[in-house]
């Protein structure tokens, strides 16, 4: 993991936040490629999800919502990380992670805090930062992060950056009845930033203070629940597959009651196999119609679904697939990154999905010419107005094909002597590093066909 994250700040995908000013813990910025790939795979799941649909449409909700959504779907109350506090050194650790990292095929998410403290005190587990044996007792904190709303200090009214898209979602649903024409099933999607205040194991952006997320609630009629629970758990597995995700390297693993939401009758997680074990990748929760029903008696307002046909009026239930975007971004990295030796030499590329790589094409002229790389720079420019290509003129071809292979550019287009003589170039994939010549008028529809 560490030579992957190593890679992702050389090759601009992420960074620490904030370096200059010594960083702050759990934050990260997203590189040049590390922008583009996350956009690349937002895009994709809105046109899976979304827009080959007729049964989605989108919200793009507030990310501060007036508090009272937050105590009615039950998340000042219930949404809290189980903590031990070091009393030696001050570090305060999640009581979970401390657990699995050192036992390692122990799973505790959901456990009561007191048997956490319990398997601690049994395993006579030690802080992770000094070594020491005298940790707290388990204790809950609300990951909510709180914010101030108001122009003046005294008057402010405490509110919360929301912790998941769903309540922005929920609070649209009205409007999205109202104006939409929707017709049970149908989903709302929406896609953005969250914020949970917890502690983190320091594995990239694999889980953060700030993170994106893409989800939908799918309403439904309550007794069709299992069928389309089944039905989302096998598009998300397919999803999975299309991003080009290894198959062996992901599973669902079913919830136990003890670890499931407050709201959730039934929750599988979509686990990938990082190089620190089987984790969560994205989840998939049946949340009934918890959350319509607590917004309908906390603010009054009717938020039943009546069928167009037969007048019948009910509150929907609701299937809700959500897909972490930063992490999938680091799982995707972690699936695509490879080693191997090429001529005595150590070859880092990223086989990431064309359709993925931030840069679907670099163009490189064979050698430091003037002429030559006039021509590189007529076929970038011609590229450019259909694709995301880079030019690159700095350095010899092999140390240009290695940049380009460690941020899983996925054709190299080398401008050469013959160029000048018959128009063609070389084309070299990055996967099997096999070259073949290509006329300069066919590298649009040589790509296009590549990428399809």
């Amino acid at each position: 993991m560490e030579e992957i994250i190593a890679l992702a700040k050389r090759r601009s995908f992420f960074y620490p936040s904030s370096m200059i000013y010594g960083g702050l813990a759990n934050t990260w910025d997203f590189g040049h490629y590390g922008t583009l790939l996350k956009n690349n795979i937002r895009d994709l799941w809105i046109k899976k999800f979304v827009t080959e649909r007729a049964d989605m449409v989108m919200v793009d909700a507030s990310i501060i919502l007036n508090p009272k959504v937050w105590e009615a779907s039950g998340h000042v109350a219930g949404f809290a990380d189980a903590l031990v506090d070091c009393r030696n050194c001050k570090t305060r650790t999640r009581a979970d992670h401390l657990i699995e990292d050192k036992l390692k095929d122990v799973k505790v998410e959901g456990l009561p805090i007191e048997k956490l403290t319990e398997i601690i005190r049994t395993n006579k587990l030690k802080c992770p930062k000094c070594g020491s044996l005298d940790l707290t007792d388990a204790r809950k904190f609300n990951l909510l992060f709180e914010t101030k709303v108001g122009m003046v200090e005294e008057s402010k009214s405490k509110a919360y950056l929301r912790g998941e898209l769903a309540q922005g979602i929920f609070m649209n649903f009205k409007q999205v009845i109202d104006t939409m024409r929707v017709r049970l099933p149908f989903g709302i999607a929406s896609v953005g930033a969250c914020f949970r205040n917890e502690i983190t194991l320091g594995q990239g952006v694999f889980r953060t203070l700030q993170f994106d997320l893409m989800e939908f609630e799918y309403f439904i009629r309550p007794e069709e629940w299992e069928k389309v629970f089944g039905n989302w758990q096998k598009e998300m597995y397919d999803f999975a597959l299309y991003l080009g995700l290894k198959k062996d390297k992901i599973r669902f693993r079913e919830h136990e009651e003890f670890e499931r939401s407050h709201y959730s009758k039934r929750t599988v997680d979509l686990e990938y196999q990082f190089p620190f074990g089987w984790k969560e990748m994205w989840g998939l929760a049946y949340r009934t119609d918890f959350d319509l029903v607590n917004h309908i008696k906390h603010s009054g307002v009717d938020l039943k679904y009546r069928d167009p046909k037969t007048g019948e009026e009910f509150v929907p239930h609701v299937i809700e697939p959500t897909f972490g975007l930063s992490r999938l971004l680091i799982t995707i990295l972690a699936d695509s990154y490879s080693e191997e030796e090429v001529n005595g030499k150590k070859r880092v590329v990223l086989k990431l999905k064309p359709a993925l790589s931030p840069i679907k094409a670099a163009i490189f002229p064979l050698q430091k010419d003037e002429k030559l790389a006039a021509l590189a720079r007529g076929v970038y420019h011609n590229l450019k107005k259909h694709f995301n290509v880079e030019f690159d003129d700095a350095g010899n071809i092999g140390k240009m094909y290695r940049r380009q292979d460690e941020i899983g550019t996925p054709y190299c287009i080398t401008v050469d002597y013959q160029t000048q003589e018959d128009e063609t170039v070389t084309v070299r994939d990055r996967d099997t590093m096999e070259q073949e010549r290509i006329p300069v008028s066919k590298l649009e529809e040589y790509i296009n066909k590549k990428l399809a």
